[in-house]
């Protein structure tokens, strides 16, 4: 096997995992103002991922890394294409991220609620914008005989690339809710379960949609034949994944949705191959595995490189997922100062009393 073609492969893995692992935590940031009805709530939510969700983000670093090493010219062609849609991504990650580590910094409800606002949208925002990226690179996008994005931040935005961002959404917010109803104890789980059924329900819709709109736009792809079975598999798991979550069996249901997000990401990079982003304005215009790569002696010494160190990221990551997998509820956490419970009282007041 070509060495493009190990590092393609590598790629899709990467990116699988950072959907896997990241999903259930744009998921959880999403649910927080659903879920959470008061701040102990929320502090359950945010503690279910509290040690995860850095160690996660460690896949999308890597995935970019490399994407940069292993495909220069995919990555200077992505990321100057996209770089708007990319650019928001960032900054949501990082007020998400300083909102994880500042909530607790005051005792004040007004203040939490603001971060929270942070995570939320912090959360939403991304987990829109990967699915329409992804709807792009693979849908195809105007690039000229330079190997260069012509289009403008508007064409991204086309109904094809739109509707993957709704899978995205939906997927992360089923796979979230799946996450925290194994994580968590009394009202919240049950609560969480409720969620992942009726979000689980959307995501199929939008999923199945997806998937045959890809196939129609990839009409003649190298491996066509593979695309529509994992996306029949994916199909599968997720209706899995549902009916063991409406079972109460949780384990099950969240091997159900990470299966779910392996496979369709997995069916998407089988009929990119071997394009890596496809022109719609001319097929000789694409970039591929071969135009778009680094030298050979460059792909051998990063392969080495990944040999030695991702078995090592995969046991640290198993670890930490052992290690923290015990359920949480609110009888964990520590009551309320004074000054957030009455807060919280007398929000919950004046929401009775604006209630009709």
């Amino acid at each position: 096997m070509e060495l493009t073609t190990v590092w393609f492969i590598l790629i899709a893995v990467l990116w699988i995992g950072y959907f896997v692992l990241e999903g259930f935590d744009f998921g959880v940031g999403i649910l927080l103002p659903v879920l959470g009805r008061d701040d102990r709530e929320r502090r359950v939510l945010i503690n279910t991922i509290g040690p995860l969700w850095d160690g996660n983000e460690v896949w999308l670093l890597v995935a970019g890394g490399a994407t940069f090493a292993a495909f220069p010219e995919w990555y200077a062609t992505l990321f100057s294409g996209f770089y708007l849609p990319l650019f928001l991504i960032l900054i949501s990650l990082i007020v998400r991220n300083v909102a994880f580590e500042f909530r607790g910094k005051r005792d004040d409800l007004t203040w939490r609620r603001r971060w929270d606002r942070c995570i939320f949208f912090g959360s939403l925002l991304p987990a829109v914008l990967w699915g329409v990226a992804f709807g792009n690179i693979v849908g195809g996008t105007e690039i000229d005989a330079d190997k260069e994005y012509v289009g403008t931040f508007f064409d991204l935005l086309n109904p094809y690339a739109l509707l993957g961002g709704l899978v995205t959404l939906s997927l992360f917010v089923t796979h979230g809710a799946v996450f925290l109803s194994l994580k968590t104890l009394g009202d919240v789980r049950d609560r969480a379960r409720a969620i992942a059924l009726k979000s689980g329900l959307v995501a199929a819709g939008a999923a199945v949609a997806f998937l045959v709109w890809t196939y129609v736009r990839r009409d003649g792809a190298q491996l066509a034949g593979w695309f529509v079975l994992l996306a029949v598999l994916a199909a599968v798991a997720l209706l899995a994944g549902l009916e063991a979550n409406r079972r109460g069996r949780e384990g099950w249901a969240f091997i159900g949705t990470a299966a779910t997000l392996t496979l369709a990401v997995a069916s998407l990079f089988v009929v990119l191959f071997p394009n890596v982003m496809p022109s719609s304005l001319d097929e000789a215009y694409s970039l591929t595995t071969t135009n778009a790569a680094s030298t050979h002696k460059t792909l051998t010494i990063m392969t080495w490189v990944a040999a030695i160190f991702t078995p090592l990221v995969l046991l640290y990551q198993g670890w930490s997922i052992f290690v923290f997998r015990r359920r949480i509820g609110v009888h964990h956490i520590p009551a309320d100062s004074p000054v957030v419970a009455a807060a919280e009282a007398l929000a919950a007041e004046a929401a009775a009393n604006t209630t009709p």
